[in-house]
């Protein structure tokens, strides 16, 4: 009999009922006690809708972050924040976001807070998680009492829980050395704290641990892969049951490692490893059960059951009740439900699954295995009928557009002149000073921003009442950048519900869901459009609201564009074509644009492709390929301009150092990243590599509510100038404003602004 489990579900919930939960405490409007009832009726909802399972997962439960949990349950808590007052949630709401409560009664919290932690990507998905700190003199000691509390929760309704933990390679991996030390020479005071962590689970009756290790997926070299094997046979007495997952890739040249650390279980992501299959059932012990992730957990296109029965069903009969399957990774990067979109094409919506749907495939898929495809016949049916529909449906293929890719050049990619000419042009268009201060595009969306777009869901409020609104706000915007003093200035973005989803509504082969939330980090939410077909641009999508804003100033104001890598790996991507033909196809929507907003006179426009390198493949043998279609995509979409229009683009949480000769081909005039919360450590690539053009270090965290002071900036922009000419460095945020207040805000940039006022007044580079 063929096992079913899950790796993990989102604990956002179907109504963002935790990100609500959160804002709220943070706000001081809800107690501790209101936000852990919160949790508790979410895990139990969530264990409840996976009750068709043999093994639901407990832990996988976070109020901000898993990683974050993990360095608590360790006791890898910052310096920083171990002398504040308050619980063990106060600091870890201090390290996650630089503060705890409104009403936690802290000074730092009420007032300045302290730094917090690092935030970069996971793996290459759009899911933030907050980097462990490690020094020389980093210790652990063990508190399981938040995942024993989640255990006991799941028992006592009845679950058959397993819990989930990152496991203690993965864990230092994803983490940095403050000091320079080596993060492997602290295995071996951690292991004995893992050792214990279990030896407590199975003191509970736990009987399987899983215990995630996805840093298999990548590329290791000879010291982390021993540490494996050194950490594995160290936990190998252990009175619990083991399940090592990996995901999101295949092992490599991993595989047999993996197959060989002693465990009990090993789970292969099948959707992204699939030809491993053969390899690991050869290695594999005869002990060992196989979990294969069989359903897609990145994706919300419905399983073709019926294939995949086809290459199941032989591996059944080879291992019998050694076989496992489950979602190929954690559910947490796909919405909860699907039942509540009734909004949504009825054509598309028959074509997609959210985690409750990839559950019941799981069920449907072992009903078969188990007791044959008849049993689930009307299922079987259903499916491959949804299949084959869109396989076929006119909506998907667009043959004009499929011949406009096909025609794409070199050429087309190509700027007019080089960028010291085009550099010495702008600066004379432009007029700017040395230190030219700007923000990344987006401004507070307040509450009456919020109200009117609902009211215009809702039919309360017509399209002219609404764009009147919308005005308003960008007219409030701009006159704050003004007073601020601010050089270049953007339009605030008011009419824009998410930098993807805004852009997807105005293009054809696309749709949207009603309430396909999925976590970012934190309490941040972001809904995916669902690319299912071939991308065109029937209109222009932003020029109306930049030609109004530009005619509010004599300031030059950025027009502000989503790049089509972004686009590309923040949408739900159709997976029957592969994504470099998607993000061409996009690339030219976003081409015409771009050279709409300059025949309307805009003279700076900003591409965001904050996403280039969460798209990475996980094996840096493959990375040449993605870049080479990705910075081609940014170029044929940036480059049909004149000399005298300035490119900007941004990137933000990303760790691309080892990527920066591709972002120089780029070619952009002007990048801005993020680099506060690392303090300034992504300029360490330009200590050997001559960055050709102008860059914008973000001086301010916009993910907390801490306000940056002025010699704090400065600091931060003379650490820059040691790499990079002063003459060209930008000063601004590190990502848009849209989640912060502006009561935050108009401080934050005031100070920033005047840290600029410092440094000409200092330095007084040439620009």
């Amino acid at each position: 009999m063929a096992v079913t489990h899950n790796l993990g579900f989102p604990r956002i919930g179907a109504a963002r009922e935790l990100k609500f939960a959160l804002e709220a405490y943070w706000k001081g409007q809800s107690s501790r006690q209101e936000l852990e009832s919160l949790g508790a009726s979410l895990r139990a909802r969530h264990w409840t809708a996976q009750a068709a399972l043999d093994f639901v997962p407990v832990g996988d439960f976070s109020f901000y972050d898993q990683v974050l949990d993990m360095s608590f349950m360790l006791g890898n808590v910052p310096q920083r924040v171990r002398n504040f007052h308050g619980d063990a949630l106060d600091n870890y709401f201090r390290v996650a976001r630089g503060r705890s409560a409104a009403a936690s009664g802290d000074h730092a919290d009420c007032c300045g807070g302290v730094q917090a932690g690092e935030m970069t990507k996971w793996f290459d998905t759009n899911y933030h998680y907050i980097v462990p700190e490690f020094s020389a003199a980093t210790t652990f000691a063990l508190d399981a009492s938040r995942l024993i509390a989640q255990w006991q929760q799941a028992r006592g309704l009845g679950v058959n829980a397993r819990p989930v933990i990152i496991g203690p390679v993965t864990y230092l991996w994803l983490g940095k050395t403050k000091d320079g030390s080596n993060r492997l020479d602290l295995l071996p005071k951690l292991l004995p704290v893992y050792a214990d962590l279990l030896s407590q689970l199975a003191a509970q009756g736990v009987e399987w641990v899983q215990i995630d290790e996805p840093a298999l997926v990548t590329e290791l070299d000879a010291d982390w892969q021993r540490a494996y094997a050194v950490a594995y046979k160290a936990l190998g007495d252990a009175k619990v049951k083991l399940l090592l997952a990996t995901y999101f890739g295949s092992l490599g040249d991993n595989l047999e490692l993996a197959t060989e650390l002693p465990v009990q279980a090993l789970h292969l992501d099948a959707i992204n490893a699939r030809e491993e299959i053969d390899s690991v059932l050869s290695l594999l012990p005869a002990y060992k059960m196989l979990s294969l992730g069989v359903v897609n957990g990145r994706n919300i296109w419905k399983s073709d059951l019926n294939v995949t029965l086809d290459w199941l069903e032989p591996i059944q009969r080879r291992l019998g009740d050694r076989l496992w399957i489950a979602p190929s990774c954690s559910l947490l990067h796909v919405p909860v439900d699907l039942a509540g979109e009734q909004t949504l094409d009825r054509e598309i919506r028959s074509w997609l699954a959210f985690a409750l749907q990839k559950i019941d495939e799981i069920r449907v898929l072992a009903t078969a295995l188990n007791r044959g495809r008849d049993a689930v016949k009307t299922e079987l049916a259903d499916n491959q009928a949804a299949i084959a529909a869109r396989r076929s449906s006119p909506r998907v293929h667009n043959p004009s557009v499929k011949a406009a890719v096909a025609h794409i050049d070199a050429a087309l990619g190509q700027r007019a002149s080089t960028y010291s000419i085009r550099a010495e042009r702008q600066a004379a268009l432009l007029k700017l000073p040395a230190y030219p201060t700007t923000t990344i595009g987006s401004f507070p969306q307040t509450e009456q921003i919020r109200q009117a777009r609902a009211q215009r869901r809702a039919g309360a409020l017509d399209e002219a009442g609404y764009r009147l609104k919308m005005r308003a706000e960008i007219e409030r915007s701009v006159r704050e950048q003004e007073a601020l003093e601010l050089d270049v200035l953007v339009h605030g973005e008011a009419e824009r519900n998410d930098m993807v989803e805004y852009f997807g509504e105005q293009l054809d082969g696309y749709a949207f869901s009603q309430s396909g939330w999925v976590q970012s980090y934190g309490s941040r939410c972001v809904k995916p459009p669902i690319l299912f077909g071939d991308i065109s641009r029937p209109q222009a999508m932003t020029v109306e609201w930049i030609k109004y804003a530009q005619s509010l100033t004599a300031k030059p104001m950025k027009g502000m564009l989503t790049g089509p890598v972004t686009i590309l790996n923040w949408s739900f991507v159709r997976d029957d074509q592969p994504r470099r033909v998607s993000c061409c196809q996009l690339a030219l929507a976003i081409r015409e644009e771009v050279l709409d907003l300059e025949r309307a006179g805009v003279r700076v426009i900003q591409i965001d492709e904050a996403a280039l390198r969460e798209g990475l493949p996980l094996r840096r043998s493959q990375w040449n390929e993605y870049l080479q279609w990705a910075v081609q995509s940014f170029r044929i979409a940036a480059n049909g301009v004149q000399d005298e229009t300035q490119i900007h683009t941004h990137m933000c949480y990303s760790e691309f150092n080892d990527i920066i000769a591709s972002i120089a081909d780029m070619d952009a005039d002007v990048i801005t990243i993020e680099t506060s919360r690392s303090d300034m450590e992504l300029l360490d690539a330009f200590e050997n590599f001559r960055y050709p053009n102008e860059i914008g270090p973000g001086v301010y965290d916009i993910h907390s509510p801490n306000i940056p002071t002025q010699e704090h900036i400065v600091q931060l922009m003379r650490q820059a100038a040691e790499r990079i000419p002063a003459q060209r460095l930008w000063v601004n945020p590190d990502c848009g404003l849209k989640t912060r207040q502006w009561a935050e805000v108009i401080p934050a940039l005031r100070n920033m602004v005047a840290a600029a006022k410092t440094l000409r007044a200092q330095d007084s580079p040439a620009r």
